[in-house]
């Protein structure tokens, strides 16, 4: 089925789901993320990586529909608030680190929270805030700031400049903050 719009409210009885192979992309080397190939999918990110890989989210665009563009929304709109990416690391990361950041020179940082689980161990919990002013990066390292099998973390675009990001790093050693500045 080729893509298909909506405009207004979609509503099902019966429920909405996705599935199939492309339901999954699978990511080995530094990639842009885009809304087209790789929102609403899950993104396994894992085991033999490239050295540094970074996964580059694409600028927030806010931007509204021309008026040129017809009655409703435009299905070519630029605009990406509420696209998810949804990124999942099915066996552990070596020691080469993945990153997740935003586009080199944009303004958007991330908002919300990481749960840092150490499984080697203690089962030790900690929750990482990301601080909203200067956040524009996870590193995921394999280890402490997590990357261990089984880490999965959503990411929102949710306003101007602001990524939601929610999930649960697994990590082993004594867990530490997987966000950071570039």
């Amino acid at each position: 089925m080729a893509q298909t719009t909506f405009q207004g409210p979609v509503r099902s009885l019966g429920g909405i789901y996705q599935q199939g192979p492309a339901s999954v992309v699978a990511i080995t080397s530094s990639t842009t993320l885009s809304p087209s190939a790789h929102g609403g999918r899950i993104i396994s990110v894992g085991g033999s990586l490239a050295a540094t890989t970074t996964l580059t989210l694409p600028t927030i665009n806010t931007s509204s529909n021309p008026t040129t563009s017809g009655p409703g929304q435009d299905p070519n709109t630029a605009n990406n608030l509420g696209v998810v990416y949804t990124i999942w690391v099915p066996t552990t990361i070596s020691t080469n680190s993945l990153k997740i950041g935003t586009t080199s020179g944009s303004s958007d940082l991330y908002i919300g929270d990481l749960l840092g689980v150490d499984t080697d161990t203690s089962n030790a919990l900690a929750m990482y805030t990301a601080n909203g002013s200067s956040n524009d990066f996870i590193n995921l390292n394999g280890g402490t700031t997590g990357g261990v099998a089984g880490t999965r973390i959503q990411i929102v675009a949710v306003a101007a400049n602001k990524y939601m990001v929610t999930g649960v790093v697994n990590g082993s050693g004594s867990v530490a903050t997987p966000f950071a500045d570039s």
